[in-house]
């Protein structure tokens, strides 16, 4: 990790607490563009929220019980640890996105938890950042961090977007690249009809524009952010490259949840299958020792909400009225909501018949 902003305080300054603390306060909200916004955070108590830069909170706005919670990168940078500040579009149809654009001002009190995630910047000589749409937001903490730190930087960014006007933070990149000697900016528009005079390159990422902006690519470092489609052709292309795995990462919210078979041995007797019951849905299913409990409630049509599927983000935090799990999380659940008889069931395989207050 290049930083380590969690263990470093400020001698007689509070912090934040992830495991007691769960409210933050709104003081400002800004408009990026024309459907995005970007809504800025503090502690009601005024205490110092120490994170990295990539990583995220994970918000519930009481819209609709315990079904509402999101989860939103910071875009801010560690450095400004008074506040964070997250950067949200507007989803047509999407109930909470939409929900903040309208109804989120200042002196609102709402609920969060985190720092959340790993998208964490890695130590390394150079590094290509790729973003798409809302996706910068993550990327954008670490570039203002970089900025903040004052120190010699290789960087390439590649920041892609429908068109021009839709480019979030178009004015504070151009800013950054004209502070930073060693940051690179590429803005790739998809469409260029709002703004024919645009200078640059237009269209999707490929093989050919990498090569271009980024010739050396398979010696850095890559950090990617955006909508699946997008971060499948990055991974792909970068992998084409010759970029190696274990220097490709990604953050991504995919609600798509992943059958976790790693317990599953060739040859072995079929698992043990238990009944699962969600009591406030009426709703009942199998589900056998070697899955997951998020899994098997999607398929069997649960309401259940859900982001990362992997016990990082806390979204599907459940109430399990009777029975036992096997829960292997990371870092998406206190240890106080636990003893209070909550589990993630992205994360969890039953090792009994369970009843679930949802």
């Amino acid at each position: 990790m290049a930083t380590d902003l969690l263990s470093a305080g400020d001698a007689g300054q509070v912090l934040w607490n992830a495991e007691t603390d769960d409210m933050l306060l709104c003081v400002d909200v800004h408009d990026e563009t024309h459907d995005v916004k970007s809504f800025t955070f503090v502690s009601p108590d005024r205490k110092h929220i120490a994170f990295n830069a990539g990583q995220y909170f994970m918000f519930e706005f009481g819209l609709d019980n315990e079904a509402d919670g999101r989860c939103y990168s910071i875009s801010s940078s560690p450095h400004r640890r008074n506040a964070i500040t997250i950067t949200v579009k507007r989803v047509p149809g999407g109930r909470v996105s939409n929900w903040l654009h309208d109804n989120l001002k200042p002196d609102t009190v709402v609920k969060a938890s985190g720092p959340l995630g790993r998208f964490v910047r890695p130590a390394a000589p150079k590094y290509a950042f790729m973003s798409g749409g809302s996706g910068i937001t993550p990327v954008m903490s670490i570039v203002r961090e970089l900025a903040d730190a004052a120190q010699p930087v290789d960087v390439v960014f590649i920041h892609a977007g429908r068109t021009p006007k839709d480019f979030i933070f178009r004015s504070d990149l151009a800013n950054l690249a004209e502070r930073m000697k060693g940051l690179r900016l590429f803005l790739l528009p998809e469409d260029v009809s709002n703004e024919r005079s645009w200078p640059g390159l237009s269209g999707r990422i490929s093989k050919e524009m990498l090569q271009i902006a980024v010739p050396d690519i398979a010696e850095r470092v890559v950090m990617c952010c955006g909508p699946a489609p997008f971060m499948r052709a990055a991974k792909s292309l970068t992998g084409e490259l010759g970029v190696p795995a274990q220097n490709y990462h990604e953050e991504s919210f995919d609600a798509a949840v992943i059958e976790d078979a790693s317990t599953l041995i060739t040859g072995a007797v079929e698992a043990k299958t238990f009944n699962v019951h969600f009591a406030k849905q009426s709703k009942s299913f199998a589900v056998r020792a070697d899955q997951t409990v998020l899994s098997c409630a999607k398929k069997a049509g649960v309401r259940l909400p859900s982001s990362c599927a992997s016990g990082i983000c806390g979204t599907c935090k459940s109430k399990l009225v009777s029975g036992n799990v096997d829960m292997k999380h990371d870092g998406g659940i206190r240890q106080r909501e636990i003893d209070a008889g909550f589990f993630l069931p992205c994360c969890s395989k039953p090792l009994s018949d369970l009843v679930i207050e949802r």
